[in-house]
């Protein structure tokens, strides 16, 4: 009897509570948008950059923080004016997201609304103060989300932010959901497990699980809860 108690003592401290997501590559493609509203802040801009900015190039900016996506785009601007530039474009980046939005991951809605049931829900991010926001607003998704914390609330790394909002949410035992190796290590920074989203943009170095579509989220967590 008391091995038994163990036993269901050491489950329910060992329970995932919450769940954190990254969101470009993990729950919803917005690069088409983003594409378009940058090069519009580039063709007013020809003395930092004449030529437009590529889809591979945006590809390999995901994930990164802010400034270092500026210095990325716009090389021979001084720190500065790359501040001033990635401003502009992520105002109209967020203003054309929020009213448009991008495209989510088949079954996003149902399938967080299903984990709700059970977890907290939180979105963690490198991204500017504001591009969380718009994803939420653009697809009515404010109830799916217990919180959210990013890269231009407070310039901290992805992996400080993951601590950040479990410290703030009274969360001791979490798992994240993300697609790059970034990912990864700010799961790590976090002492958390984490999951690879290998539908998404990234790649991932040696990940605790992999997910190979956003609806099979569910039933991966059954799995981590029955340790199998």
């Amino acid at each position: 009897m008391a091995n038994k108690e163990s036993e269901k003592e050491n489950k329910k401290e060992n329970k995932i509570e919450a769940i954190i997501f990254d969101l470009d590559g993990t729950m919803w493609n917005a690069l088409d948008g983003i594409h378009q509203t940058w090069n519009q802040v580039v063709a007013n801009h020809s003395e930092y950059r004449k030529e437009p900015i590529t889809f591979e190039e945006l590809e390999g900016c995901l994930g990164l923080p802010m400034t270092d996506i500026a210095a990325k785009l716009f090389p021979g601007s001084t720190p500065e004016q790359q501040q001033a530039l990635m401003d502009e474009c992520c105002e109209v980046e967020n203003a054309y997201l929020s009213e448009h939005g991008g495209i989510l991951y088949p079954a996003l809605e149902e399938t967080l609304m299903e984990l709700k049931k059970k977890y907290k829900l939180f979105v963690v991010s490198n991204c500017q103060q504001g591009y969380i926001e718009s994803f939420i607003k653009a697809h009515k998704l404010a109830k799916c989300f217990d919180d959210i914390e990013c890269w231009g609330n407070n310039l901290l790394p992805k992996g400080e932010n993951n601590k950040l909002i479990m410290e703030r949410n009274q969360v001791t035992r979490a798992v994240y959901v993300g697609d790059t190796a970034g990912d990864e290590e700010s799961a790590r920074v976090a002492g958390i497990p984490f999951i690879y989203a290998e539908y998404g943009f990234g790649e991932a170095q040696a990940p605790d699980y992999r997910l190979e579509a956003f609806s099979k989220l569910p039933e991966l967590m059954e799995k981590i809860a029955r340790g199998s």
